[in-house]
C-alpha cells in the first residue's frame, strides 16, 4: 500500500463516523428529546472536518500487521476520531481557545445556544460545563466503537489495554503540560517540553493508532514494539512541526484554530531555546506577549523576532528532522514496503502547513 491508497480511506472513516453518531443520538433521544441541541452540537463539530490522522494511521498499522479487509477496524478507526473531539473539547475549555476547525469551539456554541434560548444563569459558565459535559459523553462511544471490529475477543482486550494506556499518557502529558504553563519559563528545561509532546501528543497521535492497528489484525510484542518506537518519534516530530505552525506567522486558516501559542503562554522547544539564547532586551520583548492574551499586534511580532532573531526556528526544524529519521532508523530490518509506507506517512505528519 502506498500513502495514496491509504488517504483515499478517509471517505470511509467519515462515512463510518457520521454513522455511528446517527446511532448514538438515537439513542440518547429516546432517553429525552431535549438532548436533541446537544447531541447535535456534538455531531457537528466532530463531523466539520480534520485530516482524520489518527484514523488513517490505525488502518496503516493494520495493515502492516497483514490486515487484508481495511472494513475490518473502521469501527476502531472512527474511534479514534472520537477520542479526538472530546480531548479537543476539553483542551479548548483549558486553553480558552474560541475557534476549532473554522468553527466555534464547543463550549463557545454552547454558550450561545444558552444565550439564544434565554436560559437562567451566565452563559459563559453554562458554555464551559456543557462543553465539559459533552466531551464526556463522547467516551463512551469511543469505547463501543473499539469493541466494534469482528475479530478474536483477546485482540479486543488487548486493544482496550492499549486505549487505556493512550488515555493515561495523554492525560499525564496535558497535566505537566498545564503546569509548566504556570511556571516561569526559565525554569523549563528542553526535556520538559519533549516529555510534554511525548506524552501529550506523540502517544495518541501516532503510536498508540498505529499499535493498535496492528493489534486488531494480530501483530505479536516485537512488531508492536517497533511499531511504537517509530511512531513515539515520528510523534514529537509531529508536535514540533505543530509548535512552529502555531506560532502565529501561519494563518488561522492554516492552523484551524484562533489562538496562538505565544499568548496562550505555551512552553514550546521555540520558546524554551529563544530564552535561553536571548539577550536581556529580547527576554523582555519575549515576555510581553508570552502568556498575555491582551498583548498588542506589535508586542507579539517583537516576540515571533526573537524567536526567528535566536535561531528557534532552524533549531526546531533541525528536531523536527531529528525525530523523524530516528523514527526510520527503528524500522531498519522491517520489511521495504513497511519502511517505505512509514517512510510516506513520516514526511506527510513532518512537512505539513495546517
Amino acid at each position: 500500500m502506498k500513502l495514496d491508497e491509504l488517504l483515499a480511506y478517509k471517505k470511509q472513516v467519515e462515512k463510518e463516523l457520521r454513522k455511528e453518531m446517527d446511532i448514538e443520538r438515537k439513542a440518547a433521544l429516546r432517553e429525552s428529546a431535549k438532548l436533541a441541541p446537544f447531541y447535535d452540537a456534538t455531531e457537528e463539530f466532530t463531523l466539520r472536518g480534520g485530516k482524520r490522522f489518527r484514523a488513517l494511521l490505525l488502518l496503516a498499522g493494520y495493515h502492516l500487521a497483514g490486515g487484508k479487509d481495511l472494513k475490518v477496524p473502521l469501527p476502531a478507526a472512527a474511534a479514534l476520531e472520537t477520542f479526538q473531539s472530546w480531548m479537543l473539547i476539553h483542551d479548548d475549555v483549558i486553553d480558552h481557545s474560541e475557534v476549532r476547525r473554522d468553527g466555534p469551539a464547543m463550549h463557545v456554541a454552547m454558550a450561545k445556544y444558552h444565550a439564544d434560548s434565554n436560559l437562567l444563569g451566565g452563559s459563559v459558565e453554562f458554555g464551559e460545563g456543557a462543553g465539559i459535559t459533552l466531551g464526556d459523553m463522547m467516551e463512551p462511544l469511543t469505547v463501543r466503537l473499539l469493541l466494534a471490529p469482528k475479530v478474536p475477543e483477546a485482540r479486543k482486550v488487548a486493544l482496550l489495554r492499549e486505549y487505556a494506556e493512550m488515555t493515561r499518557m495523554t492525560a499525564l502529558g496535558q497535566m505537566l503540560d498545564i503546569y509548566l504553563g504556570s511556571v516561569p519559563v526559565e525554569k523549563v528545561a528542553e526535556k520538559d517540553v519533549l516529555t510534554v509532546h511525548h506524552l501529550k501528543s506523540a502517544v495518541y497521535s501516532v503510536s498508540s493508532p498505529l499499535r493498535m492497528g496492528a493489534i486488531l489484525a494480530g501483530a505479536r510484542a516485537p512488531f508492536l514494539d517497533k511499531l511504537g518506537q517509530a511512531g513515539d518519534a515520528m510523534g514529537i516530530a509531529f508536535q514540533l512541526r505543530d509548535d512552529v505552525l502555531g506560532l502565529g506567522i501561519s494563518s488561522v486558516e492554516e492552523v484551524g484554530k484562533s489562538t496562538n501559542d505565544l499568548f496562550e503562554g505555551k512552553r514550546t522547544l521555540l520558546v524554551v531555546h529563544a530564552w535561553t539564547h536571548a539577550g536581556a532586551q529580547e527576554r523582555a520583548a519575549l515576555k510581553k506577549a508570552l502568556g498575555n492574551p491582551l498583548c498588542t499586534p506589535r508586542e507579539l511580532e517583537a516576540a515571533q523576532d526573537v524567536i526567528q532573531d535566536t535561531g528557534s526556528i532552524t533549531y526546531s526544524e533541525e528536531k523536527i528532522r531529528e525525530f523523524r529519521e530516528k523514527g526510520m532508523r527503528t524500522l531498519r530490518g522491517m520489511p521495504k514496503d513497511t519502511v517505505a509506507l512509514m517512510g510516506e506517512i513520516g514526511n506527510l505528519l513532518t512537512n505539513r502547513r495546517s
